[in-house]
């Protein structure tokens, strides 16, 4: 099915956003066609992926009924010295021929945004990075943005701008000559009714020290290492914790199901579960920090506004942990190439856990520990002072007596339900007292600690004698301080009182 219109333009111009890191970039796809032996060319820094886009969109307009210029075409990518990579630009590259071959006018696609992989039959396919894209185009001035049907969701996220999903190149030609109507993006996004799954407080048998750690530490954002021999259930306390964590805010959810559409986890759907990452001791430090030759986020990254769950910890790689101390600091990863630098955000909750000594036993009264002194001191070793440092708290757990172990549970306890409601209002304490989401006391600075926090007399008192006893380092010493007021939330009080301190430093331990 030919379709032409009398007027032809020499030169197209079509808008797209390729992502860019944690951002993205404009680029104009300008075509132009000429006499001389049929071929068609694409220039502008397009690798492989964007080369064989040649023969993709030459299959797409025939299979769709279009037909394919017996001229020379030629594409330039603009800004011709910024690397393409991926089939964004599928879509606009098969526009930019039908404008060319007089089949569209460039009054059909002015002021428009189009971004899409195709496939050999004309459909449109969903891409990597959505948000980014469409961020970037509101940002630029564009408020008419087509995207591939399956992206729709997630572009929802973002508000302002219309958004148009895009089955068919076919269909997508007709809504642009005002034939049909391509589905739009809804604005309202439905809650999740996803009910808690795998363990909760409940099912946890004793380990009332270790339950009390990890509501301190949810509550304010706060990293952990749980120490103790096997089966003591350090893995369960920590899966347990998942589900306390708090609903996703709306800023959260774009910031995160972002990430996991750049790293292509999720290009269909919004992501409404705060993450829980588990990666196993021999991941590479590419895959935990982030990077490889596009410069993607990694499992720290994955971890944004969750848990990032190292289980025994001493086992990954020294470069892996040590890798570990910047983030955790900064809440964000730079990953720099020759090429690019990409700053993704890491602001994730640390939990892990370690055996006391290699075989695990030490200390342990039932089993008796046959690892040698250097081996023991060794392996505590494999996490240095300066990460341990980053560490909020630390605490130790006993197995759990084998009568405890054999009695049996009611079937709902209430527990899980009590702390976190406990929970949810101490986070919303620290929302009002610093007047935005997501931001815990974690998140302080020294210097806001200082300006913000405020110590009873006989706290500080405490405080000045524990951090000369304990030889306490700047930052140890503002974490100390930080527990204490999310014990202090957790109770309601206004003060970090002396039991609050003095429950924070049971918890400043090597």
């Amino acid at each position: 099915m030919e379709r032409r219109d009398t007027k032809r333009a020499m030169i197209s111009k079509i808008h797209s956003v390729v992502p860019y890191g944690f951002e993205g970039k404009l680029v104009e796809v300008e075509g132009d066609m000429n006499r001389g032996l049929p071929a068609f060319n694409i220039v502008g820094m397009a690798n492989k992926t964007i080369n064989e886009a040649k023969d993709r969109v030459r299959s797409a307009l025939v299979n769709s009924e279009f037909s394919f210029p017996d001229k020379k075409v030629t594409i330039n990518l603009a800004p011709a010295e910024l690397l393409k990579d991926g089939a964004y630009l599928d879509l606009p590259i098969a526009l930019s021929v039908l404008v060319l071959s007089g089949q569209l006018i460039t009054s059909d696609v002015r002021g428009k945004v189009f971004v899409g992989e195709l496939s050999l039959n004309g459909e449109v396919k969903p891409v990597r990075g959505i948000i980014n894209i469409v961020e970037t185009a509101k940002q630029v001035g564009y408020r008419e943005i087509y995207v591939p049907i399956k992206n729709l969701a997630q572009a929802s996220l973002i508000s302002g701008v219309e958004i148009y999903g895009v089955d068919t190149l076919q269909n997508l030609f007709l809504a642009l000559k005002e034939q049909i109507e391509l589905k739009q993006t809804e604005e309202s996004i439905r809650e999740s009714s996803k009910e808690s799954v795998g363990p909760i407080l409940d099912h946890i048998r004793g380990q009332k020290l270790a339950k009390r750690a990890m509501e301190i530490a949810i509550a304010g954002h706060h990293n952990i290492l749980i120490s103790g021999p096997p089966g003591a259930g350090k893995t369960l306390l920590a899966k347990a914790a998942a589900n306390l964590l708090p609903k996703l805010t709306p800023s959260e959810m774009v910031e995160i199901t972002k990430i996991y559409s750049i790293a292509g986890l999720s290009t269909d759907e919004i992501v409404m579960e705060r993450p829980f990452r588990s990666p196993h001791h021999t991941a590479s430090p590419t895959s935990i920090i982030g990077g490889g030759a596009t410069a993607g986020p990694g499992e720290i990254s994955l971890a944004h506004k969750g848990i990032l769950f190292l289980d025994e910890i001493p086992e990954f790689q020294r470069s892996v942990l040590e890798a570990l101390r910047q983030p955790l600091e900064d809440k964000e990863i730079t990953i720099s190439r020759a090429n690019r630098k990409s700053v993704f955000p890491a602001d994730f909750m640390l939990v892990a856990t370690m055996n006391p000594c290699p075989c695990g036993y030490l200390g342990d009264p039932t089993h008796e520990c046959k690892c040698t002194e250097t081996q023991i001191q060794n392996y505590q070793k494999k996490l240095s002072g300066p990460l341990f440092d980053r560490i909020d708290m630390n605490i130790n757990v006993e197995k759990v007596a084998n009568e405890d172990l054999r009695k049996t549970l009611p079937q709902e306890t209430g527990e899980h339900n009590v702390v976190k409601n406990t929970i949810t209002e101490a986070i919303s304490r620290q929302k009002r007292r610093y007047g935005r989401d997501g931001f815990y006391n974690s998140s302080l600075s020294s210097f806001e600690v200082s300006q913000m926090l405020k110590l009873e007399p006989a706290a500080e008192k405490l405080l000045a004698s524990a951090s000369e006893k304990l030889n306490l380092s700047a930052r140890a010493y503002f974490k100390t301080i930080k527990v204490a007021q999310t014990i202090a939330d957790l109770e309601g009080a206004d003060l970090i009182k002396q039991n609050h301190l003095a429950e924070a430093l049971t918890f400043r331990k090597r």
